[in-house]
């Protein structure tokens, strides 16, 4: 990791301020799934002391962004197939209830402000600069749905799919059909049909953990088939 400044602020406790490090960390990739997590070198990067490091990682441990590995100690969760699985059912859940409630009750200017969102998708091409627009275009949705309790289940789904490494983005093509995708939510919205909202979003969380898997399966090491005797 690379040494930062003392992240303290005031009226944040040291605890959330050791918290918010790691998980930042986790969702810029500096700290990728495997690396190791010592008590005493986030002190130090922090500027803090190691108590609210360990109850950063006690907290983040109960979220499942850290794990206790046998031969490792701590360490970012590594997602396995099951694991992703379970992720994108429940986001396909939670984000499809999203757009069904934006539909009813977001306002016009943020249904507007989606779709000037999806436009600018158009314009980009790096895989981080899709990927942060994603970010804000789901996070804009969540927000459209007026329901804090949904919101917040959301938000701590999505800082576990940081474990899930670089973005289906970069993909071919997937950053062209995501923007389709988007644009078929927003109109949804836009004509009030719940029904046909929550349809697209569940839609296009299937799209994307369709790309995942391809990844995965792309990156899982080969194995070679027994020689026939």
């Amino acid at each position: 990791m690379d040494e930062l400044d003392t992240v303290q602020r005031r009226g944040v406790s040291r605890g959330d301020q050791a918290y918010q490090f790691i998980v930042d960390g986790i969702q810029s990739g500096r700290l990728a799934p495997g690396t190791r997590l010592r008590e005493i070198e986030l002190a130090e990067l922090t500027g803090l002391s190691r108590t609210p490091v360990r109850e950063a990682l006690s907290r983040l441990q109960l979220e499942g962004l850290v794990t206790l590995d046998a031969a490792r100690g701590l360490i970012v969760t590594e997602l396995d197939y099951s694991m992703t699985s379970e992720l994108y059912a429940m986001r396909e859940v939670l984000e499809g209830t999203a757009a069904r409630l934006a539909a009813r009750h977001a306002s016009d200017v943020e249904i507007d402000f989606l779709r000037e969102i999806t436009t600018r998708d158009a314009l980009l091409s790096s895989a981080e600069s899709l990927a942060s627009n994603n970010r804000l275009f789901h996070e804009t949705l969540y927000r459209c749905a007026h329901n804090r309790y949904l919101v917040k289940t959301l938000n701590t789904l999505q800082e576990s799919m940081a474990l899930l490494g670089r973005t289906t983005l970069a993909s071919p093509g997937r950053a062209d059909t995501s923007r389709i995708e988007h644009e078929a939510i927003v109109e949804a919205l836009s004509r009030r049909d719940p029904d046909a909202a929550e349809r697209a979003a569940r839609a296009h969380i299937v799209a994307a953990y369709r790309i995942r898997l391809e990844q995965l399966f792309d990156s899982a090491p080969s194995v070679d088939a027994p020689a026939l005797k």
